[in-house]
């Protein structure tokens, strides 16, 4: 989406909608698109910051409602802490809106790009770990993404962590069965998807996360060349050069995952067991299929504070409220008390937090007697919590959107290209040819005939 300044008001500009009107006050816009606008919103009785993706369904088929709808499904099943959460579905005659949780770092593409040699393989791999676990958690859903890119990973610095988000491509998928839609980015889709084959639905994530951890960790594509014939070439050669300071188990994790025939690549449980994923913290691969959803609960009285507080300001009666938190809700009654749940969960994080201060100051002014002159007291940067410096402009991302149209499975949903400068949309038509052809038809992929605009 392209980013712009924004007022107030629903998608376009237009007036309040009456089933969102008093409940979010809408406010910059974030991004915009051919079929929906992301807009700045504060829910009105929790003053929460959130995000809302207004889509203008006056502007979608039949096919592409379905699909949009096929996203939601798989939002809603998808609840991990590695995941963008979905608070709230508004459906209206004309719009529909979602309730999404906001990011406060920006994405993880334009964090790469400031980082020209790469990040330290430490970060990398925390980065990394946590997006493994949200896939890991998807597939173990049967949900495939099929649009991994850095650019779908968000930064959650108040928190620490990085969240997935994005499932315009995201379908269900049986283990076993093969899928055919071809869709995806260019420089993150697998050879399968770009040839047009049939392909196996966790094999395609696995290929997009291996070129993640190369940009993690070399700051640039694998595959990223000056055209999109050239970067097609690359991928389906496979041909990537990896830097001589990359570590050799980072090596190898990132050779397990690029390999051109799917059924040869690491699988998600190798991946989470990989020597180089659980080194440093500890970490086993038991925990990449744990949802940690609830690994911070409420105790009751905080629950019971919150339920009251929804009774008191009229959201709904205690009743209303067990009914639509036992039923697995996405109205505004679930967004206002997942909202305060969150607050309460942060406050109690913060006061953790100070009351381990004075013991940690306590050791500081004894190392201070020590180090004179040197600022121990200031706080050291907190290693999840990233921060993105403004002074470096980001590289230019180029990255071509591919999808196709004729599938025996729904196809995907008309959606925004990337924020590249690449922005054509290939139709990999080239099921049955022979990997030594596909040279041959890269300039017709390029020069019409399977491209669509």
């Amino acid at each position: 989406m392209n980013c712009g300044p924004g007022g107030g008001g629903a998608a376009g500009g237009g007036p309040y909608e009456s089933k969102i009107a008093g409940l979010y006050d809408l406010l910059d816009t974030l991004g915009s698109g051919h079929f929906a606008v992301v807009k700045l919103a504060r829910h009105v009785f929790t003053g929460e910051k959130v995000a809302v993706k207004v889509i203008d369904k006056s502007k979608l088929d039949e096919v592409s409602k379905s699909h949009l709808f096929q996203e939601v499904r798989c939002m809603k099943l998808v609840q991990h802490p590695n995941v963008v959460r979905l608070y709230e579905v508004i459906d209206t005659q004309t719009k529909l809106y979602l309730i999404l949780e906001l990011g406060d770092g920006g994405d993880l593409y334009d964090y790469i790009m400031r980082h020209e040699t790469g990040l330290s393989e430490s970060l990398a791999r925390d980065y990394f770990r946590q997006i493994v676990r949200a896939i890991s958690y998807c597939h173990r859903l049967h949900v495939v993404h099929r649009d991994l890119k850095p650019e779908n990973v968000v930064f959650f610095e108040r928190l620490g962590v990085v969240k997935l988000t994005d499932f315009g491509f995201s379908n269900k998928f049986c283990p076993g069965q093969k899928l055919e839609t071809s869709c995806g980015s260019l420089a993150y889709s697998a050879p399968e998807i770009l040839l047009g084959d049939s392909y196996d639905a966790p094999a395609v994530d696995v290929w997009s996360l291996g070129v993640i951890l190369y940009m993690l960790v070399c700051g640039q594509a694998p595959f990223q060349e000056a055209n999109d014939s050239e970067t097609l070439t690359m991928i389906m050669d496979c041909k990537y050069v990896i830097p001589p300071h990359i570590s050799s188990g980072c090596r190898r994790l990132i050779g397990r995952m690029l390999v051109r025939a799917p059924e040869k690549r690491a699988t998600l449980p190798q991946i989470a067991a990989d020597p180089w994923v659980t080194a440093g913290q500890g970490m086993a691969a038991a925990d990449f299929d744990t949802p940690l959803v609830a690994k911070e609960e409420l105790s009751e009285e905080d629950r019971t504070m919150i339920i009251q507080k929804m009774v008191n300001g009229q959201i709904a009666s205690k009743e209303e409220i067990a009914d639509a938190l036992e039923k697995n809700e996405y109205n505004h009654i679930t967004a206002t008390y997942f909202l305060l749940a969150e607050r309460k969960l942060r406050s109690k994080r913060q006061e953790e937090s100070l009351a381990r201060r004075p013991e940690v100051l306590s050791v500081l002014r004894v190392s201070s007697a020590k180090t004179a002159g040197s600022n121990l007291l200031a706080p050291p940067p907190a290693p999840h919590a990233p921060r993105t410096p403004q002074d470096v402009p980001p590289r230019s991302r180029k990255c071509s959107i591919v999808r196709e149209e004729e599938d025996d499975e729904e196809p995907c949903p008309p959606r925004r290209p990337s924020r590249s400068e690449g922005r054509l949309h290939l139709a990999a038509r080239l099921r049955d040819q022979r990997p030594a052809a596909l040279a041959d038809n890269l300039t017709k992929v390029l020069d019409g005939t399977w491209i669509e605009l």
